[in-house]
């Protein structure tokens, strides 16, 4: 059994600690956590981590709805904790990704850093012929960023809304 004169010396060793004392048992601490001597010792304006910033990118038919596509990428953003820069969105059907503008300025936003990715909602608003979103995607990392589908399950199995 232990006796209440250990738990005494305990309670009372944290209220005689010198400020000295306190930073040497930080020190081994950071220490055994990993932390280099003076890492942890970042301005707290330099230690701020930036959101991730994302546009998302919506194409389809004239007179197409994209009210839900719109809906889901916006809360599959969010459930990421990524922010929203922009919403565009085009509805010029099927011409080529080059021949959209809303695509270059999608690719704009990536490369002047306003946005760290493009985010759509099925393959096929970028394009269903492999080779072209492809060069999409290429143009978009050289850019700097990445395109990203929140559901490339559905657009390969075709299913339109």
């Amino acid at each position: 059994m232990v006796s209440n004169a250990t738990e005494q010396r305990q309670g009372q060793a944290g209220g005689r600690r010198s400020g000295g004392d306190l930073r040497r048992r930080q020190a081994l601490a950071d220490v055994a956590a990993g932390i280099t001597p003076g890492e942890a010792d970042v301005p707290a304006e330099a230690a701020k981590i930036e959101q991730f910033r994302c546009v998302i990118y919506l194409c389809g038919a004239p007179h197409t709805n994209l009210a839900g596509p719109r809906e889901e990428c916006t809360e599959y953003a969010e459930a990421f904790g990524w922010e929203i820069t922009g919403v565009i969105e085009e509805r010029v059907g099927l011409l080529p990704p080059q021949g959209r503008d809303g695509l270059g300025q999608a690719a704009e936003r990536i490369k002047s850093g306003e946005a760290g990715a493009v985010l759509t909602a099925w393959r096929s608003m970028i394009s269903s012929v492999p080779q072209e979103y492809d060069e999409v995607a290429r143009e978009i990392e050289k850019a700097g960023g990445f395109l990203h589908v929140k559901d490339s399950a559905r657009s390969a199995q075709g299913v339109a809304r």
